[in-house]
């Protein structure tokens, strides 16, 4: 079905955009049928920090190990966690 599409209103910033979006149906302006889905690999994922308390030993024997792969030991520490939980 071809339906005219609502042009989308120009904004001052992004607060008055957000609240348009938020009370407007977006099917009113775009024609999803035609969107492309996008890939952005330069992303990194938002990280956030925590604080670990671990025995010393552990903590050295996992700096051993990431010193055996030639990387940083947090870094190590990430990638085991992430496998646990995939």
């Amino acid at each position: 079905m071809n339906r005219k599409l609502e042009p989308i209103p120009s904004f001052k910033d992004e607060a008055e955009e957000r609240a348009f979006w938020e009370s407007h149906d977006t099917a009113d302006y775009v024609d999803w049928a035609q969107a492309a889905r996008v890939v952005l690999p330069n992303l990194k994922p938002t990280t956030t920090s925590i604080s670990l308390r671990l025995p010393v030993s552990i903590l050295d024997r996992i700096k051993a190990e990431a010193n055996k792969r030639d990387v940083p030991y947090q870094s190590l520490i990430k990638t085991w966690l992430a496998e646990k939980v995939g």
